[in-house]
């Protein structure tokens, strides 16, 4: 490496954007490319940055692995930033297993990094918690490390382990002072809010309460039976009843939970499950498979009893029974939660994650557009989707992935 290259590496190093990019502005070698290709993304050109990585990554070729497999990890990090998320995962594995067998332990982990970061992001939490297990920490820098611990946070979060969550952000906000980052320290203070944001509604016969996350926890760890509409789920301590792929289900055992203890009628339940005005007998006949197929799902926790005017749940694993409502009430909730992260996302990124097809996002797309809940930008393939963060509430609880506890 010759000597330009190297005190542009070291005015990087330094936070010296612009006096890097002044000596290596007019070359385009690959370790000038590399170097333009970082400045320019600490400078927030993300697209510019990652046309400059890849010239860099294809100009460094098979003979320069290491230099190569650097690039890749950076290009992955400004793919994440820019929730691209159709980015190949198994180039950013194959960069890390590169750098492991030559000895860059540092960049090696960094890459591991990244894909527990990707792991997040798509709700696969399982996952990102065994990654981070096996993660080497011995060579983290102190930014590094911050944003290690606010990976950790995240998970914590969505986990609902709050006191988890909290050690993990004063860790990350320690090692971010030393770093003196402050981007990375504001990342934390917004994280921090988080916790001191409401999260649910709980409803009751008394009226509604808005719960924080630690509130959420210390309810779903509880002895209550919780009807879980951020979920769409029926839980009991460590057990949990999925019915997220049957809403008539979950809106009868949500309108049943409201009602409790007392009974709902069965004209009630007709016009909830299946938006008729009118119940005629038809309706009612389909009204009774429905409780039928709900009493079946109930089995470990209750019991549904016809009554003169309709149905009542009749609980036998606890004596208490609550209904957890959305922060926001709102037919694509999973979507404006995914964008209430402030950043930019394409319909396909929102599909990956969401788990179901780029159509059906799309569609959703268009109707929040209509109701001025959602903007977009550009066009085609490089179109994307945002939100304004939702005031007054945190939609940790509606990102898709495993049940809390689970």
């Amino acid at each position: 490496m010759d000597s330009l290259i190297t005190s542009a590496a070291l005015a990087l190093a330094k936070g010296d954007f612009f006096g890097a990019l002044n000596r290596v502005a007019l070359r385009d070698d690959a370790p000038a490319l590399a170097l333009r290709g970082i400045a320019m993304a600490q400078l927030g050109d993300l697209e510019r940055a990652k046309i400059l990585l890849r010239k860099a990554s294809r100009a460094f070729g098979a003979r320069q692995v290491i230099s190569q497999a650097r690039c890749v990890v950076a290009e992955a990090e400004i793919a994440l930033a820019v929730r691209d998320l159709d980015w190949s995962a198994r180039r950013l594995e194959s960069a890390q297993k590169t750098l492991e067998e030559h000895g860059d332990n540092v960049n090696a982990a960094y890459a591991q990094h990244l894909q527990i970061r990707l792991l997040l992001l798509v709700g696969r939490l399982s996952d990102a918690e065994a990654s981070v297990d096996t993660l080497n920490t011995g060579y983290f820098s102190p930014t590094f490390r911050a944003a290690h611990e606010l990976v950790i946070a995240g998970i914590a979060m969505r986990r609902l382990r709050i006191k988890a969550a909290y050690e993990a952000l004063v860790r990350a906000q320690e090692a971010a002072t030393l770093a003196r980052v402050h981007p990375l320290l504001v990342e934390i203070e917004n994280a921090f809010q988080v916790l001191q944001t409401p999260a649910a509604r709980l409803l009751t016969p008394h009226g509604d309460r808005l719960l924080l996350l630690s509130e959420v926890e210390a309810l779903l760890t509880s002895d209550v039976m919780v009807v879980d509409a951020c979920r769409y789920v029926v839980r009991h301590q460590n057990e949990a009843i999925s019915l997220s792929s049957r809403p008539i289900l979950f809106s009868l055992v949500r309108a049943l939970g409201e009602a409790w203890p007392g009974d709902v009628s069965r004209d009630h339940l007709v016009k909830i499950a299946f938006k008729h005005k009118l119940a005629d007998e038809s309706l009612r006949a389909r009204l009774r498979v429905e409780i039928g197929r709900l009493r079946v799902e109930l089995a470990d926790f209750a019991d549904i009893e016809a009554t003169t005017r309709g149905f009542r749940l009749v609980l036998h694993c606890t004596d208490k029974l609550v209904v957890l409502d959305q922060p926001i009430q709102e037919k694509h909730s999973a979507i404006l939660a995914i964008l209430n992260d402030g950043e930019s996302w394409s319909s396909s990124a929102l599909a990956i994650v969401l788990g179901t097809s780029q159509r059906t996002v799309q569609r959703a797309l268009d109707s929040l557009a209509i109701a001025d809940k959602v903007q977009s930008f550009g066009r085609g393939q490089a179109r994307r989707w945002v939100t304004s963060p939702l005031p007054g509430v945190t939609t940790i609880l509606l990102l898709p992935g495993p049940l809390p506890g689970s």
